[in-house]
């Protein structure tokens, strides 16, 4: 959005798809391992998902650590709320509430 600070970027960003992930690379050419997983556990999950490449935006990249007070990528978001990443994500398959956690 043109003229918007970073802090209005980022909330229009983990808003724009009802899940979004915030990862290194893309679903198709993941930059890291654990970018990698994360995608492969939404898709085994049949979850539909947006996701934004921090890679391609460092100011995105810096500020969306200190605005979901998370220091580390992959994040996970569902209708604008931080989930967490691959370690929550991961616990929250084993206690079977991943689904319930995604639908709010």
């Amino acid at each position: 959005v043109e003229g918007a600070t970073l802090e209005e970027r980022l909330a229009a960003l983990v808003k724009r798809s009802p899940v979004m992930l915030f990862m290194k690379g893309t679903p198709n050419t993941p930059k890291c391992g654990f970018s990698r997983t994360i995608v492969g556990i939404l898709q085994e999950q049949g979850v539909e998902f947006g996701t934004f490449d921090i890679l391609s935006d460092e100011e995105v990249r810096q500020g969306l650590k200190k605005f979901s007070n998370w220091p580390t990528y992959p994040q996970l978001y569902a209708k604008g709320e931080l989930i967490g990443g691959l370690d929550v994500v991961k616990e929250l398959l084993e206690t079977g509430e991943f689904k319930a956690e995604l639908e709010g």
